[in-house]
């Protein structure tokens, strides 16, 4: 896993949280089998669900002939659809249960140049110039995790109700499924920003500010300890 803690921006109006790149095996274990069983008494495993469009359809063009394949990236089979939703339960337990998420949901994205520019412009936005040096790195990382060329890439986006970042002050979210059927894996990106005029923004500069200042005890005491990373690999 790799996660990030607060991250201010470079003009501090936001801090950039609960950002994290998980790695999931889509093979199933006992309990996971069980549930996907209930899951599939709504349908079979190889049905398609509907899904929502991409939120990238609304700013882009539209390309005459492709309707036949639009209507194809915008479905998905219900077993593909169970890996989405279980692995969201994974990263959210225990305070989110998202086993009434259905297929209008989440998004089939048009292609992984889309899905690095939209994440790539999110956390530039807000962490500034510093993202230069950081998001190769990040990419090459998840490359080496999940092969991102072979990869179908969905999102999560859901209503304000249902949404784990919809509290006060978040600014952007998002959360992307990279799934590689041949691996049997999918890797789970997401994050927001919030702005620190919300309690929440202005408790994690809080926090930052008193690590900042406990590091700088430990350095006059003759020893630096990093105990609070922004960036861990696990």
């Amino acid at each position: 896993m790799l996660a990030f803690g607060c991250v201010r921006g470079s003009r501090t109006t936001c801090v950039v949280d609960r950002c994290r790149i998980e790695s999931y095996s889509c093979k199933m274990a006992g309990d996971d089998k069980h549930m996907f069983k209930q899951f599939c008494q709504e349908g079979e495993p190889h049905v398609l669900e509907a899904l929502s469009p991409p939120q990238s359809s609304a700013t882009s063009p539209p390309q005459l002939g492709k309707s036949s394949e639009n209507s194809l990236s915008d479905k998905c089979c219900r077993k593909t659809l169970f890996y989405l939703i279980t692995t969201l339960n994974e990263s959210f337990r225990p305070d989110y249960d998202f086993s009434a998420a259905r297929g209008h949901e989440f998004s089939r994205e048009p292609s992984l140049n889309w899905v690095t520019n939209a994440v790539n412009g999110s956390l530039y936005s807000s962490v500034g110039v510093e993202f230069n040096s950081l998001g190769p790195e990040l990419w090459n990382f998840i490359d080496q995790e999940i092969s991102l060329q072979e990869c179908d890439i969905y999102s999560y986006n859901p209503d304000l109700d249902s949404d784990p970042f919809g509290e006060e002050g978040s600014l952007w979210s998002f959360n992307y499924f990279f799934y590689n059927k041949r691996l049997k894996r999918i890797v789970f990106f997401t994050c927001r920003s919030v702005s620190v005029l919300s309690g929440y923004g202005r408790g994690c500069l809080d926090n930052e500010l008193d690590m900042e200042l406990n590091d700088d005890e430990e350095e006059i005491e003759g020893f630096t300890e990093d105990r609070f990373p922004k960036a861990l690999c696990v």
